[in-house]
């Protein structure tokens, strides 16, 4: 059995997933940008040959620790190459860095080359050449936090490039984007049932040839003439003649059975010429009707009672300007309602404004990523325009909010792109009459027994603040109402998925209410780890968004050191020192509900046994017995507690005491990571000085989304003297 890894555009991780898994993949588990599976090299060609979703294959050779040049080097030479190419041969070498001693890419693919080419010198007195255009083999090299792994690209080059692209117009679609787009469109359901497939600004015809090669079942890499495979010594030829054989009868018999029914049109002369030359070349021309037109005059095909329009019209970002968009977008929308009655589409668009500019009320929508522009697809379902669900007008101060929501995540696109953050807060409290946090989460949810199913969905978790005396309980209801309206409407989530805590009067005074939500836990992923989140029974939901940079300065801090996680809630921080190379890890939590959830966040990523324990105890009682020594402690305590199973406990008072027993468990090297969410806190330094060194560091430790409310917590790092 091999090892490898299919890499994907962001948004398209748990679709090659499935694929994968539908070719007969084993062990089959996505990541950032890809899939990890396994199998015999069949599993290996078959992706390369038949995935319509991955960019590239990768089969992993050698894993080894890489801190500084010499390292690297000698990494490589230990590989013997020439189990993979010979002295005549070509090669080429790609690298991905990222928080490593070595730091530029192209330096560290030259190292790469030279281990390499002086092996062979040595060996054979030859060397191969470098090509970067179709090497025999090209190789790939991930340097992450110092650690090297180095890979064969079996595809060679990436494998959206079907090889029968022959033209293209502006701003072209990848195919594998375009392969996601029609998969979650549903375009085989609709094929099956007798639908026709339009797309009303087609360029290249990208969409249309993908739909037609995917109801005849043709393979993606059928017409490729070049993979890095096959010229690197561990090809089997007759097992790649075998697949590639079959994949040709299935599209033959495929081609024979499609029937004419994709549709494109453009009002580029010069796109419809493209994308004539490129169905040619395809196979499929005889399929594609193409016609010249703009969408103003857009009507549906003769006879086509049903069917799935999919379209990547042009925004902003990408062609014209972005108010020739908007209008576009309106003038689709139109014709949608007035032309397209029981029809399905979906939209590419990069603009958050455009669902609103559509007209049409949104059923689903999924991020996808056009090269870097983050954008969302969008579906509806086409009524008769009398029959057109429509939303309630938004008031004017729900339009005001509605406004800044937009403002705000146009403004932290680019930022949640680079960081790959899926959840995060977009408003808090920036209108001050309408007071409330909204965070954004996006995940799947998860059925009875815990696993994630469907797609990757936005969900909003919003949390009212109390309006001062002076208001009116009517009137901040009214607002409150107005920014629910507001929030789903600007951010495209309905109702059944926005968790609301509002603020209500009892007997112990304000309290937050909320109800309970059945299937309202979700799964969501963050720097590559996977956490079980519940928006509606719990004030929290198991993941504290504002700890975002603590978790990850805990997760620098943990290679080779014991951790210990007091007060640990969910574990987050546990799975962040863990998947950072900590030895070991304890978490201590009276609640045996936050462990239980605990137990499932550790063991979905992996970390279980005896490495990684969990301990129910009340932390101030459970230090005075503890004798043990670790490297790091992480230590978050609640403001206050006076129940009786852990007796009185107040953090400004208490601090001094409990951060002292956690220094008596301190490694003399290690360090202890402070935090608090009471905002009038003051630590006592002159208490602590005498035992620790401290290093403030609660301005560095607040995310860019949580800047408006910099008081939000406190974090502080602590040394033994």
């Amino acid at each position: 059995m091999m090892d490898f890894f299919a890499t994907c555009p962001k948004g398209l991780e748990y679709l090659l997933r499935d694929e994968l898994v539908g070719q007969g993949a084993d062990d089959v588990h996505e990541a950032l940008a890809g899939v990890h599976f396994r199998g015999d090299l069949e599993a290996g060609y078959r992706a390369c040959l038949e995935s319509r979703l991955a960019s590239r294959v990768l089969l992993p050779l050698h894993t080894f620790a890489a801190g500084d040049q010499d390292a690297l080097y000698r990494g490589v030479r230990d590989i013997d190459w020439s189990a993979h190419l010979g002295a005549e041969g070509s090669l080429a070498v790609d690298a991905v860095i990222a928080r490593s001693a070595i730091q530029h890419s192209r330096y560290a693919a030259q190292v790469v080359k030279d281990a390499m080419v002086d092996q062979f010198r040595t060996e054979v007195g030859e060397r191969p050449s470098v090509a970067l255009q179709r090497p025999d083999i090209r190789l790939h090299l991930l340097l992450r936090r110092d650690k090297a792994q180095l890979s064969l690209d079996l595809s060679g080059e990436p494998l959206h490039r079907r090889g029968c692209r022959v033209a293209q117009g502006g701003a072209p679609l990848k195919e594998n984007l375009a392969a996601a787009m029609l998969l979650r469109a549903g375009w085989m359901e609709q094929y099956r049932q007798g639908g026709v497939l339009l797309d009303p600004m087609c360029g290249a015809a990208t969409l249309l040839i993908e739909g037609a090669w995917m109801a005849a079942d043709v393979a993606p890499g059928l017409q490729r003439d070049y993979f890095g495979f096959l010229a690197w010594r561990g090809h089997d030829v007759a097992l790649w003649a075998r697949l590639h054989e079959r994949a040709s009868q299935r599209a033959k018999i495929g081609l024979q059975q499609l029937r004419t029914v994709f549709y494109g049109r453009d009002n580029d002369a010069q796109a419809l010429a493209a994308a004539r030359r490129n169905a040619v070349a395809a196979g499929v021309a005889g399929f594609v009707h193409l016609q010249r037109g703009d969408v103003a005059h857009l009507q549906r095909p003769d006879g086509a009672s049903t069917g799935l329009l999919l379209s990547n019209p042009p925004y902003g970002e990408r062609l014209g300007n972005i108010e020739q968009a908007r209008v576009l977008y309106r003038i689709l929308g139109e014709r949608l309602r007035d032309a397209f009655s029981g029809w399905r589409a979906s939209v590419l668009v990069a603009d958050p404004q455009a669902a609103h500019d559509l007209g049409l009320r949104v059923d689903r929508r999924h991020q996808l990523y056009n090269g870097a522009i983050e954008c969302s697809l969008l579906h509806f379902d086409i009524h008769p325009r009398s029959a057109q669900p429509t939303s309630k007008p938004l008031s004017e101060g729900a339009q005001m909010v509605a406004n800044r929501l937009r403002k705000n995540l146009a403004k932290l696109r680019k930022w949640l792109q680079c960081e790959n953050i899926h959840c995060f807060r977009v408003y808090d409290a920036d209108l001050p009459e309408y007071s409330a946090a909204i965070d954004v989460y996006a995940g799947r949810v998860l059925d009875d027994q815990g696993i994630a199913s469907g797609e990757v969905q936005r969900w909003l978790h919003i949390q009212e603040y109390q309006a001062p005396a002076t208001v009116d309980p009517l009137k901040a209801r009214q607002r409150f109402g107005d920014l629910l309206h507001a929030a789903g409407e600007a951010l495209e989530v309905p109702r059944e998925r926005v968790a609301v805590k509002t603020r209500v009067r009892g007997r112990i005074g304000d309290r937050y209410n909320s109800k309970h939500h059945p299937g309202g836990l979700i799964e969501v992923e963050e720097a590559g780890l996977y956490f079980r989140v519940n928006l509606f029974e719990f004030l929290d939901t198991g993941l504290f968004l504002d700890h975002r940079l603590i978790r990850t300065q805990l997760r620098e801090l943990a290679p080779e050191r014991k951790m210990l996680n007091l007060f640990a809630y969910t574990a987050t921080a546990s799975a962040y020192a863990a998947i950072g190379g900590a030895r070991a890890t304890l978490s201590v939590d009276l609640s045996a509900t936050y462990l239980q959830w605990a137990s499932w966040n550790l063991a979905r990523n992996g970390f279980t046994g005896s490495r990684h324990r969990l301990e129910q105890a009340d932390v101030p009682r459970w230090l005075l017995r503890q004798a043990g020594h670790f490297g790091l402690i992480y230590v978050d305590p609640p403001t206050f507690s006076n129940s009786k199973r852990t007796g009185d406990f107040n953090i400004q008072r208490d601090h001094v005491d409990l951060l002292k027993r956690c220094g008596d468990l301190l490694e003399s090297d290690g360090v202890l990571v402070f935090s608090n969410h009471f905002r009038r806190f003051k630590l006592d330094r002159t208490a602590l000085e005498a035992v620790f060194s401290i290093e403030d560091g609660t301005k560095t430790s607040i995310p860019s989304d949580f800047a408006r409310r910099s008081g939000i917590h406190g974090c502080w790092l602590l040394r033994p003297r």
